[in-house]
C-alpha cells in the first residue's frame, strides 16, 4: 500500500506528468505539488469538481483509479471532449487562426451569439479566445506574440492523458452526489470568495459557497478543497471533523508589478492531509530512498528528512 501511494505521486521517470494545454484563471500550476502531497493514501475514484485548466489532473499519474473531470462551463468541457476525442480535427481548425484583435473580437462575438458551429469549431474558437486573451480571462485581447502551433504538442499529450477520463458538465452538487462513495476522493477548486466575477459567466455567489460547504461536509468520501484565505470561508468550514491549513503562494499576475508578492490560501479537508507523508516516513524506515531516486520532487525529500529527524528524536 505504501509503495503504491509513494510511486503514484512521485514521477520517477519524469515522463509521465504533463502540463495543461490551456491557461485558466485560478489555475493550480504553482500549487500542484503541494496539492498532490496532501492526497489521501487510498481512494479508487478521483473527481475534479471545478476542473478549469486541469493542472492537478494532468500532474497526477494516471493509475488504476476512476477519473472524472467536471466544469460548469459548457464551452470548456466541450473543448476537453474535443481534445480527448478529436485532437487532429481541432488542430486543423486552429492552424489558421490569427493572433489579431479583429479576429479575437469576431470569435468572441460568434461564441456568444446563436450560430451553427460544430463542436470542433466551437472548441477551436474558445481555445483561441482564451489563449489570446489577457490573463486567460477570455474578455480582453492580450496583444502578446504567440504562435498557436506551438501548443499542438500539448494538445496531443493532453489527448493521450484524457483517454480514460470521463468529462462532465454538471452543477457541483449534482456531480458530488452522483459520484460519492466511501472510496471517492473529490478535489475542489471553486471560484474564490469575492473573486467570482473574474470567471467567464460568473454566477457563483455566497449561497453557492455555502451550498458547496454543506454538500462536502456530508459526503461519504474524502475531499480536499483550495480557497483564498478569508474570514468568511474559515467560518463556513468551522465544523467538526474539518481541517483547515493556511499556506502562501506567489501571486502570478502580481509579479509583474510587485516581485515576491505572496497570496494567502487555504487547504480544507475532511481527513488528515499528512497521511501520505506519514506513509512515506514508514516506507523510508525500511529503505534508503535517495535524493536521486526521488528526483525533481526535492520538496518531498526535504520533508521526509525533516519528518525522519523528528521521528528519531522522539
Amino acid at each position: 500500500m505504501f509503495v503504491d501511494a509513494f510511486n503514484t505521486r512521485i514521477h520517477l521517470s519524469g515522463g509521465d506528468k504533463i502540463n495543461s494545454f490551456i491557461s485558466w484563471i485560478g489555475g493550480k500550476k504553482a500549487l500542484r505539488d503541494e496539492i498532490l502531497l496532501r492526497f489521501p493514501v487510498q481512494y479508487t475514484r478521483y473527481i475534479e469538481v471545478f476542473g478549469g485548466g486541469g493542472w492537478v489532473l494532468f500532474h497526477k499519474l494516471p493509475g488504476r483509479d476512476f477519473e472524472v473531470y467536471n466544469d460548469f462551463n459548457g464551452l470548456l468541457t466541450n473543448l476537453y471532449q474535443c481534445v480527448r476525442d478529436k485532437p487532429d480535427e481541432l488542430k486543423k481548425e486552429l492552424r489558421y487562426m490569427l493572433n489579431s484583435r479583429r479576429d479575437f473580437l469576431y470569435i468572441k462575438e460568434t461564441l456568444h451569439s446563436e450560430n451553427s458551429l460544430t463542436n470542433v469549431q466551437k472548441a477551436a474558437y474558445f481555445y483561441a479566445l482564451v489563449r489570446y486573451s489577457y490573463g486567460s480571462g477570455a474578455e480582453d485581447f492580450a496583444s502578446q506574440p504567440h504562435s498557436i502551433w506551438n501548443d499542438f504538442p500539448l494538445i496531443d499529450a493532453a489527448s493521450a492523458r484524457l483517454q480514460k477520463v470521463i468529462v462532465e458538465n454538471k452543477d457541483f452538487e449534482k456531480l458530488i452526489t452522483q459520484y460519492d462513495r466511501d472510496e471517492s476522493f473529490f478535489y475542489c477548486d471553486p471560484p474564490y470568495y469575492k473573486t467570482e466575477n473574474y470567471y467567464m459567466g460568473g454566477g457563483f455567489g455566497r449561497e453557492d459557497h455555502k451550498r458547496l460547504a454543506d454538500v462536502l461536509c456530508s459526503i461519504k468520501g474524502k475531499f480536499l478543497l483550495s480557497y483564498n484565505d478569508c474570514e468568511e470561508i474559515r467560518e463556513l468550514y468551522n465544523r467538526p471533523g474539518i481541517l483547515i491549513e493556511g499556506i502562501t503562494r506567489l501571486s502570478n499576475l502580481a509579479q509583474r508589478y510587485e516581485s515576491g508578492k505572496e497570496y494567502p490560501e487555504l487547504f480544507i479537508s475532511n481527513y488528515d492531509t499528512c497521511e501520505f507523508l506519514n506513509s512515506c516516513v514508514q516506507l523510508s524506515l525500511f529503505k534508503n530512498y535517495t535524493n536521486q531516486l526521488i528526483g525533481e520532487r526535492k520538496i518531498i525529500y526535504d520533508r521526509l528528512n525533516e519528518n525522519l529527524t523528528n521521528t528519531n528524536s522522539c
